[in-house]
């Protein structure tokens, strides 16, 4: 999940699988894949590096996982 911000300030975590588009309208629109829209005030880049680096954590953490299993 990658934290976001609403333009009204509230904080909110999301699940990044969920995201179909990112467009910068000039306000940021995150388009879910249930069709659902939010504006955020992240930029298009900040939010595609917030998924690169969640990906990562998650890749990290995978081999870990593996290595003691055997």
């Amino acid at each position: 999940m990658i934290k976001v911000t609403r333009l009204n300030g509230m904080v909110y975590y999301l699940n990044c699988e969920h995201i179909e588009t990112i467009e910068n309208t000039p306000d940021t629109v995150i388009t879910l894949r249930d069709g659902k829209k939010l504006l955020v005030s992240e930029t298009s880049e900040e939010i595609i590096e917030k998924i690169i680096e969640y990906k990562k954590r998650i890749f990290d953490l995978s081999s870990l996982i593996n290595k003691d299993n055997f």
